[in-house]
């Protein structure tokens, strides 16, 4: 729920083309590698808005239990025509305090990664199989990874997401939306808008963060493969009206705006296929 909601929205624009429309023969893994630039807050609710230049891997995996695409890194414990329950993972980026001046004087932001199930109901598709509506609920524990492992709390991001393939009848586009809530415990929402007494001054007064309702997400992320390249691009809306970290001295803006764009060259694939369906 922070910063790499951004970048793995970047990462999914770019995979979004690897993904069949129906049921075909494809290569059991490919991989290449891309360069992207996306611009989103150090934080959500930052007034601090800052564009990186960022390295795009593109890993594409079809395996029976192990799948590497546009919906992550995740194992597939059990899979039907309407229910899939998965494994995934995400990943978040530092962000340095003194550079930040809400959390000047604070202690560093440090990189995290996330891992927990997600269950995913399929809701909608079309004749065709072209367009789908799916409601995702991943369910992530959150842990720092620089300077010892530390358990920083739980992550809900339940979901609506609609693909869309050829859209408005531009062949070999794939234009993917969602749209959900964000919900995080104590302990996570403490991690970023806490403010210890001993970090207190006048224009940032001491507040302890509670759990429950985050914010509201919008992403659409549009993307097209080509033969030996992916492009893709993705926007953001992200609302904290009613978060209930909202009052935290740290938010110092309610709403925000992220985007981003990237290109990804295809290195290799396997001459192995597997046969893959929507």
């Amino acid at each position: 729920m922070k910063s790499q909601l951004p970048v793995a929205a970047l990462a999914a624009a770019l995979a979004l083309a690897a993904a069949p429309s129906a049921a075909e023969e494809l290569p059991l893994w490919e991989v290449g590698v891309g360069v992207g630039a996306v611009s989103f807050p150090d934080y959500r609710g930052s007034d601090r808005q800052r564009t990186h230049a960022l390295p795009v891997p593109y890993v594409i995996y079809r395996g029976e239990f192990l799948k590497a695409d546009r919906d992550g890194i995740r194992g597939v414990f059990f899979d039907s025509e309407r229910v899939e329950l998965n494994m995934s993972l995400a990943a978040s980026l530092p962000v340095d305090s003194d550079g930040n001046g809400a959390r000047r004087g604070m202690p560093d932001l440090q990189p995290t990664i996330e891992f927990g199930p997600s269950l995913e109901l399929n809701l909608w598709r079309s004749a065709d199989r072209r367009a789908r509506v799916d409601f995702r609920m991943p369910l992530r524990a959150a842990f720092t990874v620089r300077g010892g492992m530390r358990h920083v709390g739980m992550v809900f991001t339940p979901f609506v997401n609609l693909d869309v393939k050829d859209p408005f009848g531009q062949h070999g586009w794939n234009l993917g939306m969602l749209a959900g809530p964000i919900y995080g415990d104590a302990r996570q929402h403490r991690y970023f808008y806490d403010v210890d007494a001993r970090y207190a001054r006048p224009d940032r007064p001491a507040y302890r963060a509670s759990g429950g309702y985050g914010g509201t997400q919008f992403i659409m992320a549009l993307s097209k493969r080509y033969e030996r390249f992916w492009v893709g691009s993705f926007v953001r809306y992200d609302t904290l009206s009613g978060a209930a970290f909202a009052d935290s001295p740290l938010v110092r803006k309610k709403s925000a705006w992220a985007a981003g764009i990237g290109m990804a060259w295809v290195l290799g694939q396997s001459s192995q296929t597997v046969n893959v369906g929507d």
